[in-house]
């Protein structure tokens, strides 16, 4: 099958919805990489979506774990509260869920569950992406896959990941690492970008959806 990845959403619900009619289920591979939370104006229902897609299509879709989602399971968990996470969206988050109170624990149980990294022989998906550290994989590495800012290393395959905004609202690509960004600042009032990929890596389309004023105003 072909890809379909989708940057960090962040509440931006309507964004979202609208970005996934792009998708065609019967031919594509939806992957999301993380960060489905905070900062927008529908946590809840950007959470709830998803979910509904994944267990309308278990076999057609993969939700990546972000950071964000890291944080705010962190600060509901035993560990918690987290007050870091609430100054780097989480406040908001809070609010919308305790408008719902019924959907945090099921939320964030499904968010729990979701994996750290996407791959096939040609490409591997996270959220902040591989680089030279001892554990990519450790939660709570700033250099690992959830929390990498800068440069990555090259590990021989096409990497996809989210995290750092681009400065521009478009995808940004690194020939040296290999590595391209789909976080194109939705929050910030630009684009949510979908890219098309065959399984080879080879790009086929950007859809790029202007954000929707509710999702953020």
């Amino acid at each position: 099958m072909n890809l379909f990845l989708i940057g960090d959403v962040h509440g931006c619900y309507y964004t979202f919805q609208a970005l996934l009619r792009y998708w065609q289920p019967q031919e594509e591979l939806l992957i999301q990489v993380g960060d489905l939370v905070d900062r927008g104006n529908f946590a809840p229902e950007t959470v709830a979506m998803a979910m509904e897609v994944h267990a309308d299509y278990p076999g057609q879709t993969v939700f990546l774990r972000g950071n964000h989602e890291a944080g705010m399971i962190r600060h509901y968990g035993s560990d918690g509260p987290f007050p870091e996470w609430l100054n780097w969206g989480g406040r908001t988050t809070v609010h919308q869920y305790d408008q719902q109170p019924s959907l945090l624990q099921p939320h964030l149980r499904w968010l729990a569950q979701r994996p750290l990294i996407w791959e096939n022989d040609h490409v591997v998906v996270s959220h902040a992406g591989l680089a030279d550290t001892d554990d990519p994989y450790d939660e709570e590495n700033l250099d690992g896959v959830l929390w990498r800012r800068g440069p990555l290393r090259n590990v021989g395959k096409l990497q996809v990941i989210g995290h750092t905004p681009t400065p521009n609202g478009l995808p940004l690509f690194d020939r040296l690492s290999h590595t391209l960004s789909i976080d194109t600042g939705a929050y910030l009032g630009r684009v949510l970008t979908g890219v098309k990929l065959t399984a080879e890596g080879e790009i086929l389309q950007i859809v790029a959806i202007p954000v929707e004023a509710a999702d953020i105003s």
